[in-house]
């Protein structure tokens, strides 16, 4: 079987480090940047970065309106911190210009843990990944204030200030985390979007 090819969208964030994870996980990983080449792919990643950097980009590189067809057509995506905040139907606390893809029917708050300086570290369990919880890095990451019916949620924070805040979620062929898997080296997350974007194939 041939691997998936999954692009990851090239616009601003931790491009690198996701192609890196999903390499490892057995995946074709390609950036993303161009209509022609977001066609080539069977999946989609939206990086860590800067949620209203990467909204303004994705309109000046015209992968607005391609991104939220493929994502319509059920291609499978995973958006991880600012990746996620792309992927919800409302934002908190963004500006008042900021689009997104709203695949997931969720409300999601923008740097709900605070500021830089409020990065921190915790563990995760996420529901269908084996192997023990995630460490889970958090960096002015955003929380899910509200799921639809139809969303599934796979982790929460379990300790300290947080505690209860939903930070792992998915919905359908789409999966999104307030943290950043690529950043730890733990690739069990790109392995479950790897098999999920097998099984959409």
């Amino acid at each position: 079987m041939t691997a998936p090819v999954i692009g990851v969208l090239a616009l601003q964030g931790d491009v690198r480090e996701h192609a890196d994870a999903l390499a490892a996980a057995g995946a074709d990983a390609r950036p993303v940047r161009r209509c022609e080449e977001l066609d080539a792919v069977d999946g989609l990643v939206i990086p860590g970065g800067e949620s209203t950097t990467i909204s303004k980009l994705a309109d000046i590189f015209e992968l607005r309106e391609p991104i939220d067809k493929r994502v319509a057509g059920g291609m499978p995506v995973y958006g991880s911190c600012a990746g996620m905040i792309m992927l919800a139907g409302e934002v908190l606390d963004g500006r008042p210009d900021q689009r997104g893809f709203a695949g997931i029917d969720m409300t999601v708050r923008r740097n709900a843990f605070g500021r830089q300086v409020d990065s921190f570290e915790a563990p995760v369990e996420v529901t269908g990944v084996d192997g023990g919880p995630f460490h889970a890095v958090f960096i002015r990451a955003p929380w899910v204030e509200r799921v639809g019916a139809g969303v599934e949620v796979l982790g929460t924070v379990t300790e300290g200030p947080a505690a209860g805040r939903i930070v792992a979620v998915r919905q359908g062929n789409l999966l999104a985390t307030s943290f950043h898997p690529e950043l730890t080296g733990d690739r069990r997350l790109h392995a479950y979007f790897v098999n999920l974007v097998r099984t959409a194939r």
